[in-house]
C-alpha cells in the first residue's frame, strides 16, 4: 500500500542514520575504516571495544548502508560503504565546532594548546605539492599509508621520526598529516619537527578529507 505521507518515510530513514551515529563509538570505528579495510579484531583492538561489542557496532552501521562487509576465510573485513559517508562525518564536526560549546572548548584548550598556528589548506597544499615546494609526510602506521596517502608523501609516524630526521630536507617546508582533524599524531610530528630546526604545519584535516574531496592519492608500501 502506498505511503500517505512518503516525505516523514524518507525523515524516518534519515533519522535512523542520525540514530546511528549518536555514539562517540561508532563514529570512531568509522574513522578506522576511513584509512583502510579492517578486521572485527583489528577494529576492537585500536578502538578499545571487545570484538563482540565492536561487532554490534558495525553490524548496526551495516544494515544502515554505511559500511560493508567482504568474508575473508574466517575473518569478516570491514570498509566505508562510499566518500558520502566521509563529508556528513565532516560536516558534523564543522557544526559541532562552530556550534556546541562543549566541542568549542575540548578544541581551544586541548588541539590549538597545542599548535596554534594556522594549519594548511587542502587547496593550498595541493598547489605547493605540484609546484615541488613542500615535503609532505603520512604520519599513519604503515598499513593505512599502503592503502592510500597523499602524492608523494614519505611515511614517518611520530615513533619513527626522530631517527629518520635527515632523510628530510632543510630548505623545503614539511606539511604533516594523519587519520584527520582530531588525530594526534600530526601534531606530535610537527612539534617533534619545530624543536629540530624544520618550518613545520599541519594539514588542516587528514587523508579521509582529502580523498573524499576528490584530490590525487597514491597507493603502495613505503619504500625502505
Amino acid at each position: 500500500m502506498p505511503s500517505q505521507n512518503p516525505k516523514r518515510e524518507m525523515f524516518e530513514q534519515f533519522a535512523a542514520i542520525a540514530r546511528a551515529l549518536g555514539c562517540a563509538p561508532r563514529l570512531e570505528l568509522l574513522e578506522l575504516l576511513a584509512q583502510c579495510e579492517r578486521s572485527v579484531e583489528e577494529l576492537a583492538e585500536l578502538s578499545g571495544l571487545t570484538i563482540a561489542n565492536a561487532s554490534q557496532h558495525l553490524q548496526r552501521l551495516r544494515r544502515l548502508g554505511l559500511v560493508e562487509a567482504r568474508r575473508d576465510g574466517k575473518r569478516v573485513n570491514y570498509s566505508l560503504a562510499d566518500c558520502a559517508v566521509l563529508k556528513l562525518l565532516g560536516s558534523l564536526r564543522r557544526l559541532a565546532e562552530r556550534n556546541v560549546g562543549a566541542a568549542q572548548r575540548v578544541l581551544d584548550s586541548y588541539f590549538r594548546e597545542r599548535d596554534s598556528l594556522e594549519p594548511v589548506s587542502r587547496k593550498e597544499l595541493m598547489r605547493r605539492i605540484r609546484e615541488k615546494l613542500v615535503t609532505v609526510i603520512d604520519t599513519r602506521p604503515a598499513k593505512e599509508f599502503a592503502a592510500g596517502h597523499l602524492p608523494g608523501a614519505l611515511n614517518l609516524p611520530p615513533s619513527e621520526l626522530r631517527r629518520r630526521l635527515r632523510e628530510l630536507p632543510r630548505d623545503n617546508e614539511i606539511v604533516a598529516y594523519c587519520r584527520g582533524a582530531y588525530c594526534v599524531l600530526s601534531y606530535e610530528a610537527v612539534a617533534e619537527l619545530r624543536r629540530h630546526g624544520f618550518k613545520a604545519f599541519r594539514l588542516e584535516d587528514g587523508y579521509p578529507e582529502w580523498r573524499a574531496a576528490g584530490l590525487p592519492v597514491e597507493s603502495g608500501a613505503p619504500s625502505a
